[in-house]
């Protein structure tokens, strides 16, 4: 089953309140850490390595905004985790 954008949209919103554990409205390192090792991927390089990619602002922090600006610019991986994560 294919995922439109709102599907998309939807899913990542799921997804950063899901791992926004202590309901800040932002995910902290240790909070992105624990949300690639549900992933399969527990690595504190490609932590920091994702984190990196996505703080847009480097702030030490992921927004709503940074998650979907990281989708938009890799839509496959984010559908797929959307997918994995959601089911």
């Amino acid at each position: 089953m294919a995922l439109d954008a709102d599907d998309v949209r939807v899913g990542c919103e799921r997804i950063f309140k899901r791992f926004d554990y202590n309901g800040d409205g932002k995910i902290s390192l240790t909070e992105l850490a624990d949300a690639l090792k549900a992933l399969g991927s527990s690595s504190p390089e490609e932590v920091r390595q994702r984190m990196e990619e996505i703080d847009i602002d480097h702030d030490g922090f992921i927004s709503l905004e940074e998650l979907l600006a990281f989708q938009r610019a890799n839509p496959d991986l984010m559908k797929e985790v959307i997918k994995r994560l959601l089911q």
